[in-house]
């Protein structure tokens, strides 16, 4: 064999262990096989003539300039990459700071502020964002972590009145009753559409319990609006920067602005008034964007609601 000398066999007068020889066969093999390395051909096959010897030098040396030039561009993107994450990371440490030591313990004063606005929209460090979100959102409706967990009790007592339910007339009743605490049913279809790319909301998953409780106990809160197709979404980014009772307490206010409400309760009237005032603002914004809807005959209340 061509290798048989190279790779110090077991001979008669060359004792040598299994394992000795296998490493000596890793070591002496081909290096062309695994990396770009130009070899003459073995001493049993006829040499290359010289044209075809010099052909293959230069592929190969095109070759080893392109995986060269291939690496470097690798490397100059990991270490940009590595860059920017340090950049941003020193970013937000420094945002961080300025939240807790300058705006928060001045809230009232500073809310409205240019700086603030201008911090919110480079974006609001983890750290300090469910407390931020807490106080923009505010409490005008004083709900308290007891009133969420009566809630929470009452839409638990609901889904068990639900599932101890046996025949399907009965379940039509409850879903078709006027009682809008019914939707608790509703939610359940929902939340495994809610990001499924994250793979956190739905059945099993880390939050699905959460999100579950936080919409349950809405129903119960607000049983004049229930459960609306879309809510989920926004109690899911809640739950992900504050405790559940917080994020229950940001959700209710949020939801009882007036243009949340409008959509949530479907008060078409003001659903109109909103939508014509979104495209006032359209227009003055994006007049070539705005014509082209109109063109099309796209109007707000098809792009503007998510359900």
């Amino acid at each position: 064999m061509e290798y048989e000398t190279k790779s110090g066999r077991a001979g008669p007068g060359n004792p040598t262990s299994p394992r000795q020889s296998v490493r000596k066969n890793l070591e002496f093999e081909p290096l062309s096989t695994t990396a770009l390395i130009l070899e003459d051909r073995p001493a049993n096959l006829p040499a290359k003539p010289v044209e075809e010897a010099q052909k293959h030098r230069q592929q190969y040396e095109e070759m080893v300039a392109q995986a060269k030039k291939k690496e470097m561009k690798e490397a100059q993107k990991r270490k940009k990459q590595l860059e920017d994450r340090c950049k941003l990371e020193e970013s937000i440490g420094t945002a961080a700071q300025i939240w807790n030591q300058e705006i928060l313990p001045h809230w009232s004063t500073m809310c409205t502020s240019r700086r603030v606005r201008e911090l919110w929209w480079q974006g609001i460090p983890p750290s300090v964002r469910g407390k931020v979100w807490s106080l923009a959102v505010g409490n005008e409706l004083n709900i308290t972590h007891e009133l969420y967990s009566i809630c929470l009790a009452r839409a638990q007592e609901k889904w068990k009145t639900t599932a101890a339910l046996t025949t399907d007339t009965q379940a039509e009743d409850v879903l078709g009753s006027s009682d809008r605490e019914s939707s608790l049913e509703l939610i359940k279809l929902d939340i495994s559409r809610t990001f499924p790319q994250l793979c956190i909301f739905q059945q099993g998953g880390p939050y699905h319990d959460v999100l579950h409780s936080i919409l349950g106990a809405y129903t119960c809160y607000r049983p004049d609006v229930g459960y609306v197709q879309g809510m989920s979404f926004i109690a899911a980014v809640l739950i992900l920067n504050l405790d559940t009772a917080d994020a229950f307490i940001a959700f209710a206010n949020l939801l009882n602005k007036p243009c949340q409400m409008a959509f949530f309760r479907v008060d078409h009237s003001l659903m109109l008034t909103y939508f014509a005032a979104f495209e006032v603002f359209f227009e003055e914004n994006l007049p070539k964007l705005f014509a082209h809807f109109k063109k099309n005959s796209l109007t707000p209340d098809i792009y503007l609601i998510d359900w």
